[in-house]
């Protein structure tokens, strides 16, 4: 029999064991493979036309100053049997839109997508307006659905005699479910003899791990990685004529990737992005503030009294330099990307002046990463 501290030493072991699990796990995320690539082939189609909106209380296109909007309405009203040409007209509940959507993969004839539309013209507001039958084409030029419908805006626009307010905007719509599909696009996915994993984010480490997972699952050389972005997979034999059963299978195994060392820098935002790999060797980093201040003033000079003089102004300026400085700070070799977060935090600046510090120590040849500046 065990003793009680046979027990509780057996407790705390396990304790610690569970403990060094976890840690593991969350320091060695994995994803699926799902998430991790796109199966070549199996996409969406964007789709584009070119349409008209009415009911609009007044806040439509000008057609004196949008020629494109009175000529789409000239013709639309001649194939309703309604003939205007050399009229003037003048209504303000018509606007000139495009209609945009996304064809989904195996759309069947007959089925819904949805769309949005966008102003073409000088509308203000396409609230309350419905969407007349407009034809969407694809790249080849072919028509693949048909859109119609009342629009749903998320923003509004409301103005008086000397003010106004906006709010969102007022010009793009949606229509959901409003175009059905009339074209289907053939893709033979039970046929294919092979298939060809296409990954989000390239990467020859994440591209043979994913071939791995594969090979292990089916127990047999089938999955290869071709280049960084693909990893082609035979079907087996058991799978012909059903990909879908394998893909299904297939796309739930969990793969760790791996990810390059990188840093991204939005300067418009001053957004600052650092992957968990991010590197430096030792360096030594300050950072200091020049700031110049002007100030001016005006010193108004009169003339004495009843004295021939006039009043002037002599302007009075007032320049000022001052520079705050950061002490050096150390920042150590092969730090994590933690620690090299709290040491630049620790220098007291702001993410403007964080940009250039990482630029200076990536020039310095300090740095195990790449910046890319969107």
């Amino acid at each position: 029999m065990l003793s009680l501290t046979s027990i509780r030493f057996y407790q705390t072991a396990c304790a610690a064991l569970c403990a060094l699990v976890l840690s593991m796990a969350s320091a060695h995320a994995t994803s699926r493979i799902k998430d991790l690539a796109n199966i070549e082939g199996v996409r969406q189609n964007q789709l584009i036309g070119y349409g008209l909106v009415v009911g609009l209380n007044g806040t439509g296109d000008t057609l004196n100053n949008i020629p494109f909007t009175r000529q789409s309405l000239q013709a639309m009203l001649e194939r309703m049997g309604v003939n205007i040409r050399g009229q003037t007209l003048r209504t303000g509940n018509v606007a000139a839109v495009m209609v945009t959507g996304n064809l989904p993969a195996f759309g069947t004839q007959g089925t819904r997508m949805d769309v949005t539309v966008s102003a073409l013209g000088d509308a203000k507001n396409l609230t309350g307006g419905t969407l007349l039958v407009t034809p969407l084409l694809g790249a080849d030029g072919n028509v693949y659905a048909v859109a119609q419908g009342s629009l749903a805006i998320n923003g509004f626009a409301a103005e008086g005699a000397a003010a106004s307010i906006t709010r969102g905007v007022p010009t793009v719509g949606r229509i959901a479910n409003g175009a059905i599909i009339e074209r289907e696009i053939e893709f033979a996915l039970n046929r294919l003899p092979n298939v060809r994993l296409a990954l989000r984010n390239p990467d020859f480490t994440t591209a043979k791990r994913i071939a791995a997972a594969v090979n292990d699952f089916l127990g047999s050389k089938t999955a290869e990685p071709i280049d960084p972005s693909t990893v082609q997979m035979s079907i087996p034999a058991e799978f012909k004529g059903n990909v879908v059963a394998l893909l299904t299978e297939i796309e739930q195994l969990q793969v760790e990737p791996d990810l390059a060392a990188k840093i991204i820098i939005d300067e418009r935002s001053g957004i600052i992005v650092m992957g968990r790999d991010v590197r430096v060797a030792t360096v030594a980093v300050a950072q200091g503030n020049l700031t110049v201040t002007i100030s001016e003033s005006l010193n108004v000079s009169q003339p004495a009294p009843f004295s021939n003089g006039r009043t002037v102004t002599a302007p009075s300026t007032r320049v000022g330099v001052t520079e705050d400085g950061k002490k050096f700070a150390i920042v150590k070799d092969g730090v994590s990307l933690q620690q090299l977060v709290d040491g630049l935090n620790g220098l007291g600046i702001g993410p403007r002046d964080l940009i250039g510090i990482l630029q200076a120590i990536k020039a310095a040849g300090a740095i195990q990463a790449d910046i890319e500046v969107m």
